[in-house]
C-alpha cells in the first residue's frame, strides 16, 4: 500500500483510504478485497469510488500478506480457510467506526462494495450491520446460497441472515462464471424476494468470474464499464 494513503483503522488494523477533492462531506464506501489482499486492483477501485464522489477504505484483512494474482490455487485456498466470518465481521465494523470518526464523511450514509470473497463479506455485513450501512454491493461473491451448509471451508451461508437486511443490495454476476451458477442465483433472489428486501441481480453475459479485475485472465473490457456504471448508480442512489 502507499504510506500517503494508509490509515489505521484499529489497533491491529490498517487500510487504504482515498477520498474526493474538496471538503465534503462525502458518502463513505468500504471497499473489501477479494482473496488476494491490498492489491493495485483494490487501490484502484479506492481511487475510482473516490472519483465518484465516495471516501473509499479498504480494511487490509490480510493484515499485510499479499498473494499474487496466477498463484496456485492450493495457496489462496489454505488463505480461506484461515480466515473466520466473526473476525472479518469485527473488522467491519471497526472500519465503520473509522468512517464516524471521519469529518469529510457523511453521517448515515455508509455503503460497502466487495469482490469474490469480499463480495460474500459484503452480503454478510449486510445482514449483520442494519443501520449502519445503507447500501451493499457483492460482485461474483461465492458461498452467498450454496447449497449446502456449511459450504466447503466450513462456513455457515450468509443467506440464512438475510432476514436482518435492512439496506439494498446490488449483486453482480458473470453469466459464464463456473463457480457461481445460475441455480445459486435463483436461491439468492427466492430468499430476497420472499423475505421482500430490495435488491437488483445484474448478471453479465460474457463474463467470467473476476470480470472486474484489469489483473486477472476473466477481466471482462467490454463489460467493466457496464457493471461500474450501474453499482456507481446504485451506490449514488442510496446513498446520496
Amino acid at each position: 500500500m502507499h504510506k500517503q494513503n494508509n490509515v489505521q483503522i484499529a489497533v491491529d488494523l490498517e487500510g487504504y483510504v482515498e477520498r474526493p477533492s474538496g471538503s465534503g462531506p462525502f458518502p463513505g464506501v468500504l471497499v473489501i478485497m477479494e482473496a488476494f489482499g491490498v492489491t493495485g486492483h483494490i487501490q484502484n477501485v479506492c481511487k475510482r469510488l473516490a472519483k465518484a464522489g465516495f471516501v473509499a477504505l479498504a480494511p487490509d484483512h490480510f493484515h499485510g500478506d499479499l498473494i499474487p494474482y496466477g498463484s496456485q490455487m492450493e495457496k489462496i485456498l489454505d488463505k480461506l480457510k484461515s480466515l473466520k466470518d466473526e473476525q472479518l465481521v469485527k473488522e467491519v465494523g471497526q472500519s465503520l467506526d473509522w468512517f464516524d470518526q471521519q469529518k469529510d464523511v457523511k453521517k448515515g450514509a455508509h455503503g460497502i462494495i466487495g469482490f469474490c470473497m469480499g463480495g460474500r463479506l459484503a452480503f454478510l455485513s449486510n445482514c449483520r450491520f442494519p443501520g449502519r450501512l445503507q447500501a451493499a454491493v457483492s460482485f461474483y461473491g461465492g458461498a452467498i446460497a450454496p447449497g449446502t451448509s456449511p459450504d466447503r471451508f466450513g462456513r455457515i451461508p450468509p443467506i440464512g441472515e438475510a432476514d436482518k437486511m435492512q439496506a439494498p443490495i446490488f449483486l453482480g454476476y458473470g453469466a459464464d462464471d463456473q463457480g457461481i451458477p445460475g441455480d445459486e442465483h435463483a436461491r439468492i433472489a427466492k430468499t430476497l424476494t420472499d423475505l421482500k428486501k430490495r435488491y437488483v441481480l445484474s448478471v453479465y453475459p460474457g463474463a467470467g468470474h473476476a470480470f472486474l479485475c484489469e489483473e486477472r485472465k476473466d477481466y471482462s473490457p467490454a463489460v467493466e464499464p457496464i457493471a461500474w456504471r450501474e453499482s456507481i448508480e446504485f451506490l449514488h442512489a442510496n446513498l446520496g
